[in-house]
């Protein structure tokens, strides 16, 4: 695994591993500090139940459906305030509301409007939306003018100028901004389905886990949604990866 440029040795996760571990036994007490051990033990339970998978399920493809919603969009807005001034200066303050304003109100104000069994994909999609946005707009402003210049003069038609001078230029700008934005939806998203409590989600497990005081329970959950949004995020980047491989964009 990576983060960054850093590598996450194995050796420092065991050392925080055996850190929790005697401080659960330090504290002598499950509510407070379940230890890893028991985490484990719990996460295997619940890895047993069909109901575990129908979370999971429930959960994941409202917000990768969130997420793909967002990239698309994104992307084809970029596209469009590029070629018309009037429009970038439209959706200027939009996607400066959006990244502005806190999930919660976000979530409060879906709440009002809509129903909370898919409040996760308009979360995931609005705190996605700017950051894709933002990005693939800045790769199109850094394309080459002179190679464009040279494409109007030799006539090359318009999809391959596309092909093969911007989408080249605008790979790594997409790339970036998947890496941020995808553990944006991802905690967007969980913290959206806590507050709104749709039924069947992993939001919903860890608000009857805080209800009840079922500390291993929690903690086992927010164990899958880390691993969830671990395994979502290299799937994409690397989906990403071998598009811009496809284009010769990748080192």
């Amino acid at each position: 695994m990576k983060a960054g440029k850093h590598e996450i040795r194995i050796w420092s996760v065991l050392v925080w591993l055996l850190v929790w571990q005697l401080a659960s036994m330090r504290l002598d007490s499950d509510i407070l500090l379940v230890s890893p051990v028991r985490v484990v033990c719990r996460l295997g339970f619940l890895m047993g139940t069909a109901s575990f998978w129908k979370t999971i399920a429930f959960t994941l493809s409202r917000i990768a459906a969130g997420f793909f919603a967002a990239a698309a969009a994104g992307c084809a807005l970029a596209a469009a305030a590029s070629y018309f001034r009037k429009m970038q200066e439209l959706l200027a303050p939009v996607m400066l509301v959006v990244k502005s304003v806190p999930v919660a109100s976000f979530v409060i104000l879906a709440l009002i409007w809509f129903s909370s069994r898919n409040l996760s994909v308009l979360i995931s999609f609005l705190m996605v939306l700017p950051v894709i946005y933002t990005n693939v707009l800045g790769g199109i402003g850094g394309v080459n003018r002179e190679l464009l210049e040279m494409a109007q003069v030799f006539r090359i038609p318009r999809m391959r100028v596309v092909r093969y001078i911007y989408l080249p230029q605008i790979m790594p700008f997409f790339y970036s901004a998947c890496r941020v934005s995808l553990g944006l939806c991802w905690k967007a998203g969980v913290a959206a389905e806590v507050i709104g409590i749709p039924r069947g989600s992993v939001g919903e497990c860890l608000q009857q886990a805080k209800v009840y005081l079922d500390t291993p329970d929690l903690f086992a959950w927010t164990l899958v949604i880390v691993a969830l949004s671990l395994a979502f995020e290299q799937l994409v980047l690397f989906l990403v990866r071998k598009a811009a491989c496809l284009l010769g964009n990748v080192k």
